[in-house]
């Protein structure tokens, strides 16, 4: 059975625990690998590597950092449908679907390309008689990343190039589902000639997860994932004394407008809810039909309908399976809830399974309609294959329903009516939004904003506010006096 190993001080080597954890292929939940849970020793071994290769690192120009960046990007174009084959073997994704996740992430690696310019600080001459006034951005010092199953490539590519393009060093903790992704984006950063100790990775649960929110030598860390585990993570790094940007659970709700065109909505909103089985944070779960657009309920049903999970090298595949079983029980239980709860369920997808692979995860596409904001389908974010049709008179019904909901990740309105358009995106409580796009996630020279009990923190990812996060900014206010240089004349000032 292969082994994930740990990257630590530049080398891939074999953990010494006695606990591991199975990755297993979800369309059948054989066991395909086994990642470590680190010993203590090997957390400290990752963080003290780290620290030690800031000491240098932050040394390097930034055009040297740049660079490397530049080559990274070329590596991971150049094995994109390598890197996505061990996705979607270990998460069950599609093919298409797990290139697009590769992707999505070199996007960043681009945007850290650009870092000379980013890091630029500011300047003001002659703030006061003959006082100038300028700032440099700095780096901080060993930066933390937990990333989730669900994008076991782009998150950890949100991350980690952007902080140590900054000039600073990183401990990568990466879901114990997919491990074998993020440690392929291991191998290529190493042969990009990222120096060692620059990244180093560890892996495990939360025994592994603690070391990392408590040890003060980590300044920062970023975490996507759950809600509950989002606020013990952000709770606990903020009590000790460290940067944190918490990414958490979504309700992502898309409005359509009865002026909007039906095709394109239609078209939309079946990628959009069912794709990558609905395990993205970025999915959209609700759908909420103003007036005369709700009788677009059931064709939109029955398009769904179309949508036939299989295996992730079925170029006729919907999406894949599930995670996990313990995924699959969650989310048959809460379609079994949607229907206790009075929803009607126009398409049922709890009982599906694929020939041959009958022990695997999957749930097909399931559609209710009649929803209401004080059902359990509605309240709680289900991760799955799974939409909520919801019934509103107007825009204004609308934006009560969406700016009531706890979360904050993204919606989208489907309108021709650029009054109606305007009004949506300038009062609806929500970080992102897109007007006839269903899943507004920004490139990444914007920045990814979730707002309410979608993140927690100050500053988001990748973007402007990835650099705020991962920096210090220093300000220097200078004085020169005029007359002659101590010493005389010929004094030589060594630059040494």
């Amino acid at each position: 059975m292969y082994k994930v190993p740990l990257l630590i001080n530049g080398e891939f080597v074999d953990s010494s625990s006695s606990s591991y954890i199975d990755v297993t292929n979800p369309a059948d939940n054989s066991v395909i690998a086994q990642a470590p849970c680190a010993t203590s020793q090997e957390m400290d071994q990752a963080i003290a590597s780290a620290e030690a290769a800031f000491e240098t690192w932050k040394e390097v120009p930034v055009t040297e950092r740049a660079r490397l960046m530049m080559r990274y990007q070329a590596l991971l174009k150049e094995h994109q449908e390598d890197i996505a084959k061990i996705l979607a073997s270990e998460t069950g994704k599609t093919f298409d679907d797990a290139k697009g996740d590769v992707w999505r992430g070199i996007e960043v690696v681009e945007q850290a390309m650009n870092i000379p310019s980013l890091m630029m600080g500011e300047t003001a001459e002659n703030v006061a008689r003959g006082i100038d006034t300028y700032s440099y951005i700095q780096p901080l010092g060993v930066c933390a990343g937990i990333t989730p199953f669900n994008f076991p490539a782009m998150i950890p590519l949100w991350m980690f190039p952007m902080a140590i393009a900054c000039g600073n060093t990183f401990v990568l903790k990466p879901s114990e589902q997919d491990p074998q992704t993020p440690m392929k984006l291991a191998e290529l950063f190493m042969e990009a000639g990222a120096p060692k100790g620059v990244l180093n990775i560890v892996h495990g649960g939360k025994d592994q997860v603690d070391p990392l929110l408590t040890d003060p030598r980590i300044k920062a860390v970023s975490f996507v994932g759950s809600v509950p585990v989002g606020q013990y993570i952000y709770r606990t790094a903020t009590a000790n004394m460290k940067r944190a940007q918490c990414f958490a659970g979504a309700k992502n709700h898309s409005v359509i407008m009865p002026d909007a065109n039906k095709e394109h909505v239609l078209n939309n909103l079946v990628g959009a809810s069912v794709g990558a089985a609905g395990q993205r944070c970025m999915a959209i779960s609700v759908a909420v039909f103003v007036g005369e657009a709700q009788n677009w309920i059931p064709e939109l049903a029955e398009r769904i309908s179309k949508v036939k999970p299989g295996l992730w090298d079925d170029k006729n595949a919907g999406f894949g399976p599930l995670i996990s079983p313990q995924a699959k029980e969650r989310v048959v239980s809460y379609i079994k809830k949607g229907k206790e709860e009075g929803a009607s369920c126009l398409l049922d997808g709890s009982d599906f399974t694929l020939e041959g692979y009958e022990k695997g995860n999957w749930v097909g596409p399931t559609v209710f309609s009649d929803v209401t904001t004080d059902m359990t389908i509605y309240k709680e974010e289900i991760f799955g294959p799974v939409l909520s049709c919801m019934n509103v008179d107007s825009l204004e019904d609308a934006l009560e329903v969406v700016n009531a909901n706890p979360f904050g990740n993204g919606t989208s309105i489907f309108t021709n009516s650029g009054p109606a358009a305007r009004k949506y995106q300038r009062n609806v409580e929500v970080g992102q939004v897109g007007i006839n796009i269903p899943i507004p996630v920004p490139l990444p020279f914007f920045s990814f904003t979730g707002w309410k009990n979608s993140f927690y923190g100050d500053l988001h990812a990748y973007g402007k506010q990835a650099i705020r996060f991962y920096s210090e900014t220093k300000t220097i206010t200078s004085r020169w006096l005029e007359g002659d240089i101590p010493g005389g004349p010929n004094l030589t000032i060594s630059m040494d």
